[in-house]
């Protein structure tokens, strides 16, 4: 039972994901940009990961090594939140997550670079099968691609590619540095990326503070930052960075199925489909690497 643990985290923390696109899209609604809404999650996580290191730590947080993986992870998590959003602004939904998912082969190539590796069979079929079930799942089909702005197809897959590296950045360790510590530095460090190309000014113009846009904050910050950056930090590792991009495809048909409950948007059968089509390529590779755990352990 405990081999299903890390892959059912690195689940979970995609699904938070899944649930951001609805809320952004609920503060626009209310009258706020998207860089706001970002500018929120990305400011009110800090905090909240800030309170969380205080209330367990009783010491300054300290390098023992690893300042460049701490570094590029906040890097590629702010990055993320900043080229997804601009790829919203030209893109119809459903194909803006057609192109940040993506990342699912990007991360896998990456890993398969890195390790200098083929990806395994098992692998392969998943992907073969994810990309299937994304274009059915997003709802492509019914989507007229002309006269679509290039920025739009730019902006989706540079957000592709920062996710896919801030994934394979999170299968790696750092020695002497808990979860709890890691979660602060990378939260501070997406903190100051978001600041210098968002909108900053929502703290001391008090918007953030006084409106709604603070409970939308605190979602975003929860769901966005503080459980999924957690939870990938303790599981990555542990599954390795394509497994862990191929289960993250998670997050797709939850962002379809709380766009449908929340935002009361249409569900065709195409998308049914597409949706059990996806979990079903994120169980080939998981399935497969237990079984093989399994015969080892064995043998």
């Amino acid at each position: 039972m405990k081999l299903w643990i890390y892959p059912l985290m690195v689940v979970f923390a995609a699904s938070c994901y899944g649930t951001l696109s609805t809320m952004v899209k609920l503060a626009i609604g209310e009258g706020y940009s998207a860089s706001e809404a970002i500018s929120s999650q990305y400011i009110i996580g800090f905090l909240l990961a800030t309170v969380l290191y205080m209330a367990t730590q009783r010491k300054l947080p300290r390098f023992h090594g690893g300042f460049k993986v701490i570094l590029l992870a906040g890097i590629f998590t702010a990055a993320t939140g900043i080229v997804y959003g601009q790829a919203l602004i030209y893109l119809p939904a459903s194909l803006a997550v057609v192109m940040l998912f993506q990342f699912t082969w990007i991360g896998t190539l990456i890993d398969c670079i890195v390790r200098r590796r083929l990806p395994t069979r098992p692998e392969f079929i998943s992907l073969l099968v994810l990309f299937v079930g994304t274009i059915l799942a997003a709802g492509v089909l019914d989507v007229d691609l002309s006269g679509i702005d290039w920025r739009g197809w730019v902006y989706g897959f540079a957000a592709a590619v920062t996710f896919a590296l801030n994934m394979n950045i999170n299968a790696k360790q750092v020695d002497g540095m808990n979860t709890t510590t890691r979660l602060f530095l990378v939260s501070f460090i997406a903190m100051i990326m978001i600041a210098l190309f968002q909108t900053p000014e929502i703290v001391w113009n008090g918007k953030l503070f006084t409106e709604s846009l603070f409970i939308y904050g605190l979602a975003l910050g929860l769901l966005g930052i503080i459980i999924p950056i957690y939870f990938f930090v303790i599981a990555v590792p542990k599954v390795g960075g394509a497994m862990s991009s191929i289960l993250s495809a998670m997050e797709l048909p939850v962002a379809v199925m709380v766009s449908v409950i929340v935002l009361s948007e249409t569900l065709s059968w195409l998308q049914v489909v597409g949706i059990l089509v996806i979990l079903t390529g994120m169980t080939i590779p998981t399935y497969a690497d237990i079984r093989k755990k399994k015969k080892l352990k064995v043998v």
